[in-house]
């Protein structure tokens, strides 16, 4: 049995405010062109030049709005108030709605389509942002970005999500993520973040379009994107659902099992809640029995032939955390809570940079850093990790009033 980091809010609560909110103040802002830097590598020098991501700054505005809803720092509201402002400054695209995909170190549009994974990511910032501070201007964009998604990128035909569109919101042949996905119709991954989306404005807008387009994405993730085993998400998909991968990604499995509980408790529908109570378990235990390393780490990817990818990245340890706990908690079976607390001794142990601080990228199977990979960058933000040290907060918490009483 694996031992309880002990004690294990306050190592939660260290790590979320001395290790990660203190390195974005202190490190990120970028004095010369407004908003954050692009990127900073492993030695801590900003990439000069570097282009700013939609996702890496919507990501920052989510990260300092929740650590503003919970603590009430005003350093916390500041960071939210910088990301809002350069988002919508430099970001929003005032002439088709929606917003870049990319801007360049000066904040002009360099990457100009519209992919909706992160359009999904905007709308979760700024319903949390709203939710933390009252914005009334970040609701009411984040409910017109939903009536912009469900009119130019929903499927009416086979249902779901294209993976991206032109800046007009036309077709356009340009589809994938980054370089290291497909470029097809369909991904889990899209789908995956505007569930998180979805569900973060319902919580603040429950509006009964997005209620009902919520629970229609909840049901296609269970129907359409899990294997027929209920174990694994397929990766990446036409346009009519046909599979174009057999990759699993552990972290997007684990993440994924908690996040679909979440949007299912948010509806409130006791039948939908079931199916993904039960799902959440059969893919928390596939983690575990697959991907989940003797010392706690969580590998990345793994096809038919063995493991794409011998590393262990940043995020699917955080995932692990808060997926394996909440496996715990809807079964309340010892092996996945002692699973979280391997995935945080884990993270304790190899994933935090005790010299610069913030996480490293990743470790390799020696557990060494990865010596080149960037410390902040387009996909390297204080998300994942800050996200997971708020829900195990949460969740601990609420596990002691519940032994309390």
């Amino acid at each position: 049995m694996t031992l309880l980091p002990e004690p294990w809010l306050k190592q939660l609560e260290q790590v979320l405010k001395a290790n990660i909110l203190d390195f974005w103040m202190k490190h990120t802002l970028d004095a010369k062109n407004g908003g954050f830097v692009g990127e900073i590598d492993n030695q801590m020098n900003v990439v000069e030049g570097a282009e700013k991501s939609l996702v890496l700054n919507a990501r920052i505005l989510w990260a300092f709005a929740s650590a503003y809803r919970i603590y009430k720092q005003p350093e916390y509201l500041e960071m939210a108030d910088r990301a809002y402002a350069y988002l919508m400054e430099h970001f929003a695209d005032k002439t088709n709605g929606g917003f870049y995909w990319m801007v360049d170190a000066q904040g002009v549009p360099s990457q100009t389509k519209k992919q909706v994974y992160g359009q999904a990511f905007v709308i979760y910032a700024l319903a949390e942002y709203h939710h933390a501070a009252g914005r009334e201007e970040a609701l009411n964009t984040a409910a017109g970005l939903f009536e912009t998604l469900e009119k130019y990128a929903y499927d009416p035909v086979h249902h779901g999500y294209i993976e991206a569109l032109a800046a007009d919101w036309s077709p356009t042949e340009d589809l994938s993520l980054s370089a290291k996905d497909m470029n097809v119709k369909k991904s889990m991954n899209t789908h995956l973040h505007v569930l998180e989306g979805y569900t973060g404005l319902y919580r603040v807008y429950p509006n009964d379009a997005l209620r009902g387009k919520l629970t229609l994405l909840t049901e296609i993730m269970i129907d359409r994107i899990i294997d027929d085993k209920g174990r694994h998400f397929h990766l990446f998909q036409d346009d009519d659902w046909t599979v174009k991968s057999d990759i699993v990604s552990y972290g997007h499995d684990i993440e994924g099992s908690w996040l679909l509980v979440e949007a299912a408790e948010v509806l409130g529908g006791e039948d939908l809640l079931e199916r993904a109570r039960k799902v959440a378990i059969t893919m928390a235990e596939a983690t575990l029995e697959e991907g989940l390393d003797g010392d706690g780490g969580l590998r990345n990817e793994m096809e038919a032939h063995g493991l794409v990818d011998r590393n262990n990245d940043w995020w699917p340890q955080a995932e692990a955390v808060v997926g394996f706990y909440n496996a715990y908690q809807l079964t309340g079976e010892a092996r996945f809570r002692d699973a979280a607390a391997a995935s945080w001794n884990f993270i304790e142990e190899h994933i935090i940079d005790r010299e610069f601080g913030e996480w490293y990228w990743a470790v390799d199977e020696h557990r060494r850093p990865l010596a080149n990979a960037p410390k902040v960058s387009a996909w390297k933000c204080p998300y994942h990790n800050s996200r997971a040290c708020y829900e195990m907060i949460r969740r601990l918490k609420e596990t002691e009033l519940e032994g309390a009483q």
